[in-house]
């Protein structure tokens, strides 16, 4: 399998797209006036205590207020996880000591948060969740900074590794590294999570890193003891560099960009942390635009579509709304060659790969609630599952699937840390107000003629003008004159209509002249 990351790069955005075998599978969008946030640190300020819902609110200089919960503001409280016997722990027990090194504490042994903190503390706070909608972005003080290779953890002590590392062996040597540097150096405190990234990495190569992010704490740590007003304490890297920090492996065979200072800037950045895709950054010179090649322009729209079509002629239907993702298959043109339970057994499948891939590429989190055509055949329902399973494999996004409901839907969650692809490129439609449909031509005429009606009882005018769209105006002229009649015969007014190109369907003025 192959894989590229194109990098377009203008004064008014970024636009990363991981491709594979040709065919693009995530796309990150970050413009230079809504830069995220994730990862920013901040001096903040509490504004409001909320003890019911053990949660505060903290100015952190954003017109919206973030919201924290007490389990993000107690100190760490972490659990040594039991081991398997033999060399290692397991990965289920890895996953666990991760987590609670992250910095989430026993529920059990959680205070009243008016314990914790109060309104008008100085309080520094890490950003974990964007604003998405019309929700605050989300905070914890359990501090994290990241970089090639760790994710450094100031107020914590455990040293985890991450699950995608499956050798026990490595995960041994790379804990033994950071156990014995930790040792050695004597005044090192805090935790370290070793990312995928570390997986076969050289001593040397860890030793450095690991260097790099002390001596970051340490400036951030001078910088925290002059500041005291509410400001950013602490930027993450921008899009293009953390693109190549995160998502370069081995895999990958080039990085194209379509900028010359960008390239020069990703190139420096590739010698000094990741000297082995240094070779593989290529700078595009051609006249045909970057995401040209892969047709990435046209896939970014159909993403941003309801429909998508399958292959064998069935098709997904997406609805994203404020609670959930529904994702629903259908057969559509599919037939198939013996009978029904195959043709539904084969456009499940398909639907499989395809909706992994649309999750990704769409940037869809929450809850997500599938709804795969009915399957007869318990075998056919299983692997369906298990294709869709490992077709999630290569999502970057932690998820979960809970299994299938009784209805026979299967229900899942995608962690959600920034706008999905729909929210960062669209907004509510201004003619049906986010509704996603709009009142037919003959719903409007009905309105006009209440809203005649209410006009002639209550005022005296000779003539009454209508202004409305062509597709109303043609109506009350057609199948609507009979009415439009007995009402000007009724009250012995003269009704005119008016076409106005910039009305939307719904909108019309009744005049009085």
């Amino acid at each position: 399998m192959t894989e590229e990351i194109l990098i377009n790069e203008s004064v008014t955005e970024t636009r990363v797209a991981k491709v594979e075998n040709g065919v693009v599978q995530e796309l990150y969008i970050e413009r230079s006036a809504k830069r995220g946030l994730v990862g920013n640190i901040y001096r903040g300020k509490v504004v409001r205590v909320l003890p019911g819902m053990q949660a505060a609110f903290v100015d952190i200089g954003l017109e919206k207020a973030a919201f924290i919960h007490v389990k993000e503001l107690v100190p760490y409280q972490e659990r040594e996880m039991p081991r398997r016997s033999g060399a290692g722990s397991s990965k289920a027990g890895s996953a666990a000591n991760i987590k609670a090194s992250v910095g989430h504490p026993i529920e059990e042994s959680m205070p009243n948060i008016t314990e914790v903190i109060r309104e008008s503390d100085n309080v520094v706070v890490q950003v974990v969740k964007d604003m998405i909608g019309s929700k605050g972005a989300r905070l914890t003080t359990h501090l994290s900074i990241p970089s090639r290779y760790f994710v450094y953890m100031p107020n914590g002590s455990h040293i985890g590794v991450s699950q995608r590392i499956n050798d026990e062996a490595e995960r041994e040597r790379l804990r033994f590294f950071v156990e014995g540097f930790k040792e050695d150096a004597g005044d090192v405190r805090g935790g370290f999570i070793l990312r995928t990234a570390a997986e076969g990495v050289s001593e040397e190569e860890l030793h450095q890193d690991i260097e790099f992010l002390l001596r970051l704490w340490k400036y951030f740590e001078k910088r925290l003891e002059v500041t005291h007003q509410i400001e950013v304490l602490f930027e993450g890297l921008p899009l293009l560099m953390r693109t190549v920090r995160d998502l370069s492996n081995d895999s990958i065979e080039k990085i194209r960009i379509d900028c010359e200072d960008s390239y020069a800037k990703v190139v420096d950045f590739t010698r000094q942390f990741v000297p082995e895709m240094t070779g593989r950054v290529e700078y595009y010179r051609r006249e045909r635009p970057l995401f040209d090649l892969y047709n990435i322009e046209e896939e970014i729209q159909k993403a941003l579509q309801r429909k998508v079509v399958l292959k064998s002629g069935g098709y997904l239907v997406f609805d994203q709304t404020e609670a959930m993702t529904t994702i629903d298959v259908n057969t559509g043109a599919f037939v198939g060659k013996r009978n029904l339970e195959e043709t539904i057994f084969k456009t499940n499948l398909e639907a499989a790969h395809s909706i992994a891939r649309q999750l990704r590429l769409r940037n869809l989190g929450g809850i997500i609630i599938i709804d795969f055509i009915d399957m007869e055949e318990e075998d056919h329902r299983q692997q369906v599952l298990r294709a869709f399973e490992k077709a999630l494999e290569k999502d970057y996004a932690k998820n979960n699937i809970s299994g299938v409901s009784e209805l026979g839907l299967v229900e899942m969650s995608r962690k959600r840390t920034t706008e999905s692809l729909e929210h960062l490129l669209c907004e509510s439609c201004p003619t049906c107000d986010g509704r996603g449909s709009v009142k037919t031509a003959e719903t409007v005429c009905y309105e006009v003629f209440r809203e005649i009606l209410r006009s002639a009882r209550a005022y005296e005018a000779q003539t009454i003008l209508v202004i409305a769209s062509q597709s109303v105006v043609d109506r009350l002229l057609d199948e609507e004159s009979a009415n439009v009649a007995d009402i000007e015969q009724h009250f012995k007014r003269t009704i005119k209509f008016q076409v106005e190109t910039m009305y939307n369907q719904e909108l019309f003025d009744v005049v009085l002249l």
